[in-house]
């Protein structure tokens, strides 16, 4: 199937999210739409899937003009979607999920269970997907739910599949995995559209690259293209990937986590007796697959989640029982992973939000007031010093790019006096430039003698920054190792296997 976008164009109010796009698809071609989260590249694809309608353009298939009304229409004309969170029942197998919607039925109507079965070890075998047709989803790990997506799409006889960030939830070692089964796809004609942010599974597995910045198509780089060139491509200007540290000068202990458990919103057991500590000048990586208790943990050390038991000092202080405000006051700073949700306030000026953390406090208030020519000042200054692009101090948080808007969190809470930083996911959903800039604020952080926990997902962000690194897994720590482990290892570590 060869598969064409033509003139694409799709907007959302003022926010052109395609603008006048172009991409073609060959038969056997893994073809990387490479770009920043809100580049436009899932715009695109729920566009050719049905989701959504093109305000205009057109899309070819085989050189006839096609129409989409539904992703029923797109999956029948041969297009499967394997999304980032995946669409599966849990509680059902892989036969009744992969069948679902599509049902082979047999006498009397009913559902031909031996059938789905048939399809399911047909499809697994021929791609070497070792799945077992039986299996309940919920008991299958990350890597191998995908896979079942994957046979999903297939056996609807998709010709062209559209993989979207499919490696978001994967341990390096599934991801490598994914790559071969991309490759033994497109080597029995499947055509793949890959969207991704990462460079280094982009050279990995591409036969052509096209890279979009702000709804346009910007570049199509050759894949042999370097991983910075790449960068340089998907933000507009140069960019150093690598991120540059001094030896780890080493202090007093500043932050102890010890026998934490704690719970979430359903009162399972997310964490489950996590004992950990951080030296001043130092940073210790939470490393870990999506999901296994990171979010909460992050929580409950500043306070946002009630700890079931353990406790947590910083810098002597105990702040188990304490409130968010207390922990905050005692040296704790946070960079949330959801600065909409948690970070920020959008309807308040970028100058409101820099003081969030302390407008009860010297130097932004006067005994019961605020001292707006000093909270002015601080602002501005912050702008300056963490390079926050915006006209003034007084504009809307909701009005800067996301980039910008964790710059106001890292400079919220790095410019005050901080013995620990908790920073969750710090770039998540930023460019690669901002990227580079709070990954340098993070390291001079740690240099100045601060403690510094991070919680990252992505194994390349922790690799960067890290001294130590502590794999979790399933709510335990599996181990915690030097920060120049090989990601073979941490990889392992990720899917359970002790240090």
């Amino acid at each position: 199937m060869k598969l064409e976008l033509r003139n694409i164009t799709k907007s959302f109010g003022t926010l052109v999210a395609n603008d006048n796009i172009s991409l073609t698809l060959e038969p056997g071609e893994i073809h990387s739409l490479l770009g920043e989260n809100g580049a436009g590249k899932s715009t695109l694809m729920n566009v050719l899937y049905g989701l959504l309608q093109p305000d205009s353009g057109e899309i070819l298939i085989d050189g006839k003009q096609v129409n989409f009304a539904s992703p029923g229409e797109a999956m029948a004309a041969g297009i499967g979607m394997v999304h980032q969170h995946f669409m599966l029942i849990p509680v059902f197998s892989v036969a009744e999920n992969v069948v679902l919607g599509n049902e082979p039925t047999g006498k009397l109507g009913l559902l031909d269970l031996n059938a789905a079965r048939k399809l399911v070890k047909e499809i697994s075998d021929r791609f070497g997907f070792d799945i077992d047709p039986d299996a309940k989803v919920e008991d299958l790990p990350v890597g191998a739910q995908q896979r079942v997506e994957i046979i999903k799409s297939l056996a609807r006889n998709a010709k062209a599949l559209v993989l979207d960030e499919p490696t978001a939830v994967l341990t390096p070692q599934e991801t490598d995995e994914l790559m071969e089964i991309m490759r033994g796809l497109a080597k029995s004609g499947t055509s793949i559209i890959f969207i991704t942010h990462k460079l280094r599974e982009v050279q990995q597995v591409s036969d052509r690259i096209t890279v979009i910045r702000q709804g346009k198509v910007v570049a199509t780089p050759s894949p042999k293209a370097s991983a910075n060139e790449l960068a340089t491509l998907m933000v507009g200007r140069e960019v150093d990937l690598e991120t540059k540290r001094k030896p780890a000068k080493l202090g007093e202990e500043s932050l102890v986590v010890k026998d934490l458990t704690v719970l979430d919103d359903r009162h399972q057991q997310m964490v489950d007796g996590v004992s950990f500590s951080i030296r001043n000048g130092e940073v210790l990586a939470i490393a870990g697959v999506q999901g296994n208790g990171q979010t909460e943990l992050a929580e409950a050390i500043v306070g946002l989640r009630k700890i079931h038991s353990g406790s947590v000092v910083v810098a002597g202080n105990d702040v188990t029982r304490s409130t968010v405000r207390e922990a905050l006051e005692s040296g704790l700073g946070y960079i949330p992973e959801d600065r909409k949700k948690d970070g920020l306030v959008g309807e308040f000026t970028i100058a409101e939000n820099l003081m969030l953390d302390g407008s009860f406090t010297a130097p932004f208030a006067k005994g019961v007031q605020i001292d707006f020519a000093k909270r002015d000042e601080i602002a501005n200054n912050l702008i300056e010093e963490f390079d926050i692009r915006t006209q003034s101090a007084e504009t809307l948080a909701k009005q800067l790019s996301g980039g910008n808007q964790q710059k106001v969190v890292v400079a919220r809470e790095l410019g005050r006096e901080l013995k620990v930083l908790v920073a969750s996911q710090p770039t998540r959903g930023v460019d690669v430039g901002s990227i580079e800039f709070i990954h340098e604020q993070i390291i001079e952080a740690r240099d100045s003698g601060k403690s510094v926990l991070i919680i990252s997902t992505e194994l390349d962000e922790v690799l960067a920054l890290a001294d130590r690194i502590a794999v979790m897994y399933r709510g335990k720590i599996v181990g915690i190792v030097d920060g120049k482990t090989s990601r073979e290892k941490l990889g392992k570590m990720m899917a359970g296997i002790a240090a």
